[in-house]
């Protein structure tokens, strides 16, 4: 089965291509790669990302393929997600600050962390970049090898890479879910919503 590089979403009313089109593959090409100047960029949009009171409480671990810090964070992702994330160029854990150092608490700090990284996730589609965030990780394991103090909470780890050409061998059962079809709720279930069950 050839991998669908166009993927656009079918909205049921026009945004911007950026939005449509940026989709999360399971199929990440081993050998493609992330320029600095482009994972440069897609920090700085994630560090332009807004925040509550500007406070940022944002942190990254950025690690390339073939790098000690890649393979711990491989080494922590769930079964499933090691499978096929360990192909991708780059891999970023996202870390929410829930504190300052003087005991400050940040309520949006995890919802700021979210906005960084969906920023990050826009300024990669212009570079024709994939991105695919995931759960499925062992967020304690990582903050434990990479010294995050528990005023922080490991969030998510996203990888950033390129598609798959069809020469590259990928399990069939990554090739049909980046085949399937895409959807989302209407919002006639998501804006106000007269049953919240």
């Amino acid at each position: 089965m050839t991998i669908v590089s166009d993927r656009r979403a079918e909205t049921a009313t026009p945004i911007i291509d950026l939005l449509a089109e940026r989709w999360s593959p399971r199929s990440y090409d081993p050998a493609g790669e992330v320029s600095d100047e482009q994972l440069d960029s897609l920090l700085e949009a994630a560090r332009w990302a807004p925040s509550g009171s500007n406070n940022q409480p944002r942190r990254f671990i950025v690690a390339r393929r073939g790098t000690e810090p890649y393979d711990r964070i491989v080494a922590r992702l769930s079964s499933g997600n090691r499978t096929w994330a360990q192909h991708a160029a780059v891999l970023v854990v996202a870390v929410a600050e829930l504190q300052d150092a003087d005991g400050k608490v940040f309520p949006s700090a995890v919802y700021d962390t979210g906005q960084s990284i969906a920023h990050l996730s826009v300024q990669a589609h212009v570079f024709d970049l994939l991105t695919h965030q995931m759960g499925g990780i062992d967020a304690a394991g990582i903050a434990e090898d990479f010294g995050i103090p528990a005023r922080f909470a490991v969030q998510t780890v996203t990888a950033v890479g390129t598609l798959a050409p069809d020469a590259v061998e990928v399990d069939p059962a990554f090739r049909d879910r980046d085949a399937a079809p895409r959807s989302r709720k209407p919002l006639s279930e998501l804006v106000n919503p007269a049953d919240w069950s």
